[in-house]
């Protein structure tokens, strides 16, 4: 299965053990995928213009790709990862961000997101005084289910 279609973007597919994979210049290398979700009353615009500096805050390496999404039910996820984000403690979550990290594992994923996601609440950019109500989930697949990043 093709993840990206257009031209000059990178080829990903899944591999019959169900591990991600993208095809680069040095073959193919596993991309470890993670989730987080999170509430803030910034807007989409000035997240993703803090996302540079929360990156670097957070001391994350470059190949770290990130994708933010307004509206978690908008997501194009699995039946599985799906029903976690339902049944989570404190729905609706306002954004996602995802991640991929091409040659790590989804739990490395996980923990740069995760330090990440840690530097948007410490943003004075983006969550003032008021404006959190709550810390967000990180999910990570490993062994084929989902779980909560702890």
């Amino acid at each position: 299965m093709t993840f990206r279609r257009k031209y000059g973007e990178p080829v990903e597919f899944v591999t019959r053990a169900g591990q991600l994979v993208r095809i680069t210049k040095e073959g193919l290398k596993p991309v470890g995928r993670a989730y987080g979700f999170f509430d803030c009353a910034a807007s989409k615009a000035a997240i993703e213009a803090e996302l540079p500096h929360l990156r670097h805050m957070a001391q994350t390496p470059n190949p770290l790709e990130l994708t933010l999404t307004e509206g978690v039910g908008t997501l194009q996820v699995d039946s599985a990862l799906r029903a976690i984000i339902q049944q989570s403690e404190y729905p609706p979550y306002r954004f996602a961000l995802q991640a991929r990290y091409v040659g790590a594992t989804n739990r490395e994923t996980a923990d740069r997101l995760s330090s990440i996601l840690n530097q948007v609440y410490q943003s004075p950019a983006l969550c003032q005084k008021g404006n959190v109500s709550r810390r967000g989930d990180v999910v990570h697949e490993e062994n084929g289910k989902y779980l909560l990043y702890e």
